[in-house]
């Protein structure tokens, strides 16, 4: 089993937050949690936030659309409801009730719980007023990595299904329902809420806080080296890996199974492996990046560089292709015109660097890449001035 490092003070508190809305709240459109990916975020939903939330007398449900990139993300949370549902034979009976079927065989499977979902059949907000009816509960739905809900059709369909559940749950004939997203881009969670076409516009949108120096020194003392690590030192290194723990824990294995390692070199040895494993990292995404064409790299730069400003295919954002496109590949035949910019963007998806909205808005698929970037060099020094030149 493995150890891990419990935040329940920060879960206690958030869970209270969650279920416990003072008159006018805007929590009750939902709540939403940026953070940045691989920083610990999932599990303290698993491990942390979920047990409070159940200790405090809410029924929790949770659906990950990381987790499998290839399943549609509407259907993801679909799945996570009906999963619950099958828990709760009165429930189930209920539903088959209200389908209209007279005689209901659970055991049997007369009334199929694909019946419930986005279509035709039984709504997803009349499937939670039956649950929330049987269990009298207050029921959370946790959305891990739910930006990824506006990339298909289905999935937006799903967001207005909770939002339409969520309406109706938190009136006075129920006993309410919560919807936790969480998000590894800020500005791609936001887009979940910042606009009055969107389910949950108006949510709150909150900074998760990165693991700190208690985290640090925790895993000092489990690490079980053969010298002790200082706190301070380890914590500075946690800061140049963007607070990874996987980044200290893979420098930690590197030493574990140096069988010659003496006590006296493992301060150093330990950055050592750090440094390495953040460069590693940083390798691994340069070389994805230099992999790409002139016009898949041109782009990119321009997206990184503009940010929640970008817009693909306005006459400044072209001009701006083609002007990095000469300078990366003087003398290309190849122009930044709307149809190449069109397949380079389908590239750059492909490659796991760019996302999609189902609505036409692109975002790097991490936002550190552009960190990287300008770290290297490759970002367009300056926007305005550049697009102004290239007129």
């Amino acid at each position: 089993m493995n150890i891990i490092f419990h935040r329940q003070r920060l879960a206690s508190d958030m869970a209270d937050k969650i279920l416990y809305l003072p008159p006018g709240s805007a929590s009750s459109s939902g709540l939403f949690l940026a953070a940045p990916r691989r920083t610990g975020k999932s599990t303290f939903l698993r491990e942390d936030l979920r047990p409070q939330l159940e200790a405090k007398g809410a029924l929790v449900l949770y659906a990950d659309l990381w987790e499998n990139r290839k399943a549609d993300p509407g259907a993801v949370i679909v799945a996570a409801v009906r999963a619950e549902l099958t828990k709760h034979e009165g429930v189930v009976a209920r539903l088959a009730r209200a389908s209209g079927m007279d005689k209901v065989n659970i055991g049997g499977m007369s009334f199929a719980l694909d019946r419930i979902g986005l279509k035709d059949g039984i709504s997803l907000s009349s499937a939670f007023v039956a649950l929330s009816d049987e269990i009298e509960k207050t029921i959370v739905i946790v959305i891990d990595e739910a930006q990824h809900a506006i990339t298909t059709d289905n999935g937006f369909d799903a967001l207005f299904a909770l939002k339409a559940a969520r309406d109706e749950l938190n009136s006075s004939r129920h006993h309410g329902l919560r919807v936790v997203a969480t998000g590894s881009n800020q500005d791609k969670l936001a887009m979940l809420r910042n606009s009055k076409d969107q389910a949950f516009f108006g949510a709150p949108l909150v900074k998760f806080p990165a693991l700190g120096k208690d985290y640090v020194q925790w895993f000092c003392e489990q690490v079980q080296l053969p010298a002790s690590l200082s706190v301070d030192v380890v914590y500075e290194l946690f800061e140049r890996a963007s607070f990874r723990p996987e980044m200290l824990g893979a420098a930690a294995d590197a030493l574990r199974y140096d069988f010659e390692l003496v006590p006296e070199d493992v301060a150093a040895r330990f950055t050592l492996a750090v440094e390495e494993q953040i460069e590693a990292s940083n390798v691994e995404q340069l070389g994805v990046v230099h992999s790409l064409t002139p016009l898949q790299s041109s782009v990119l730069r321009v997206m990184a560089s503009k940010g929640k400003h970008f817009a693909p295919f306005e006459s400044d954002t072209i001009a701006l292709y083609q002007k990095n496109l000469d300078a990366i590949a003087p003398g290309s035949s190849i122009r930044a015109d709307v149809p190449n910019v069109q397949q380079a963007l389908t590239a750059l998806q492909e490659k796991a660097l760019v996302w999609r909205a189902s609505r036409g808005v692109y975002a790097l698929e991490d936002p550190c890449l552009r960190d990287l970037l300008d770290q290297q060099g490759m970002l367009v020094i300056d926007v305005r001035t550049a697009t102004q030149s290239s007129i």
